[in-house]
Parts: C-alpha cells; structure tokens; sequence
C-alpha cells in the first residue's frame, strides 16, 4: 500500500510540473529564485515549488492611457485620451528584461503615455494641439520607444484619441469655424457674381464692335457707291446733272416693276441706248378726233 501512495503522490507530482507554452507566449523558469532557462513554445516540466514559470505574451498590445485633464498653453483644459500599441520582443534577453527591468511594464506604459502627453500639450495652444496630431503622435512615439528600449518591448504605433475642450469652449470654437465658412462662402459667391458680370460687360464690349464694325463696312459700302456714281457720271453725264436725276427716278420706277413710256427722240433714251446698247423708241399714237 506505500508503493502505491508514493506511486500516486509522484504522479500528482508530475501532474503538477507540467506546463505547456503556447506559440504565442514565451517563458522564464526560475529555480530556487534564481533565472534556470527559457522556455519557448511547447511542453515544459518544472518541480514544483522548487521551479517556478513566468509566462510572457509577445503579441501585439494596446493600452488605454484614461483621459485626462490637461492645460494648454493657452489656459484652457482639454480633456486627451491615447492609446499605444506594443509588443514585447520574442528573444530571451527582451522578455528578461520585461520581467527583470520593470514592475508591470503596461501599467508603465499606461504612465509614461501620460506623463509624455502633459508635457507636449502643455506647450502647446489649443487650436495648434488639434492641428498638430501627427506631430504629438510621432512626440509620443519616440519618447516611448526611447525610454521602453531596456524593457524588452517594441513600440509598434501610438494613436492620440481625441482632444476635447470644455463644452463652452467648443461652442464658441464652433460658431468661429461656422462665421468663416459662411465668410468664405460669401467671398466665393461674389468672386462668381463679379467673373458673370465681366462675361456679361465683355459680351456686350463685342457686341458693340461688332455693331460698330457693321456700320462702318456699311458706310464704306456707301462711299463706294456713291463714289463709283459720280464716276459714272464724271464719264457719261458732265454737264448733264438733270439727266442723271431722271435716270435715277427711272431706276426706281423699274425696280418696282414699274412701265415707263419714254418719247422718242429724247436725250434719255439716246444716253440709255447708248449704256445699254440701244432701246427701241415707242412711238407717240394720236387718238384720232
């Protein structure tokens, strides 16, 4: 019967010291208090109560840094919330160094956040903090990889949250923000108002050349007319300006399909045989009485 007490008791035993590492972890076993090796994934035996395993996760992490209240530089409270993304390192020394170098590395890294985030938005005003994120990201960021490099852990990115004023505060910046939307409206509105009243005045401009540049073809057109007349009547009409003035009168007649019934024997009627290359006379019939 002892056999077998000290069998089951041994197997118990062993029962107890089994510890299985999952890939995602890596672990530290210590013996009588001291580091003995390191454990990477898979199945591991320690002696109970004289071995001891720390389990570390070398996956990715976030932490939330809790919102709080910081003063800007120019006096007013803004209400900042973060968060960090890490990892601790799957290498022997950096999960040492993540159980060895710091108590509760993410509570740490909760702290630091903070602190960090004080000390830029500090110097900051508010207007400039919520323009500048990508600045006070990559602040955050090189602060904690820096002061993080002996704890074993990579910084994989930070991500600033929100910057919240006070609720007053954000009312006034509002109506502000609104006030120079409806300036800028106003601005584009008449910039489009002033270029269709230039488009306007230019159509308008050509308008007007084109009328005046019409006219003056016109009155050349005129000049021209007039000028081939009085050469025609320099060369066939010298000294005749009373026959000119008939045939005139005839051409206006004719051109409203008017018949005209010239005497024969006229000057008229020997001027237009001439131009025309001659005109039968219509003789004159006496109605007998």
């Amino acid at each position: 019967m002892i056999l077998w007490y000290v069998i089951i008791f041994m197997f118990f035993v062993f029962l107890i010291g089994i510890k299985i590492v999952r890939p995602t972890e890596r672990g530290l076993i210590e013996r009588l208090g001291k580091y003995n090796k390191f454990a990477k994934p898979g199945f591991h035996w320690i002696i109970p109560v004289i071995d001891k395993i720390y389990v570390v996760n070398v996956t990715e992490q976030m932490v939330n840094a809790d919102p709080q209240e910081i003063i800007t530089n120019d006096n007013l409270n803004a209400s900042v919330d973060a968060q960090v993304y890490f990892r601790v390192i799957a290498e022997e020394d950096s999960v040492k160094g993540a159980i060895y170098n710091v108590n509760n590395y993410k509570w740490q890294i909760v702290n630091l956040a903070r602190t960090t985030l004080r000390n830029i938005i500090g110097t900051l005003t508010l207007k400039s903090a919520n323009s500048e994120r990508g600045k006070i990201n990559a602040e955050l960021y090189n602060t904690l990889h820096l002061e993080t490099q002996s704890w074993g852990i990579q910084i994989v990115r930070t991500e600033l949250k929100e910057i919240d004023p006070p609720k007053d505060v954000q009312e006034t910046m509002n109506k502000v923000v609104k006030a120079e939307n409806e300036k800028i409206a106003a601005i584009d509105s008449a910039t489009a108002a002033e270029t269709v009243a230039d488009g306007i005045k230019r159509a308008k401009i050509k308008e007007a050349e084109g009328y005046k540049q019409s006219k003056i073809l016109h009155a050349e057109g005129e000049a021209e007319a007039i000028r081939l007349v009085n050469e025609a009547a320099d060369k066939y009409f010298v000294g005749n300006a009373q026959l000119l003035r008939k045939l005139e009168a005839m051409e206006t007649s004719l051109s409203n399909n008017a018949k005209i019934v010239i005497p024969s024997g006229s000057e008229l009627v020997n001027i237009i045989g001439e131009m025309a290359g001659g005109i039968l006379p219509v003789e004159r019939k006496h109605k007998e009485k």
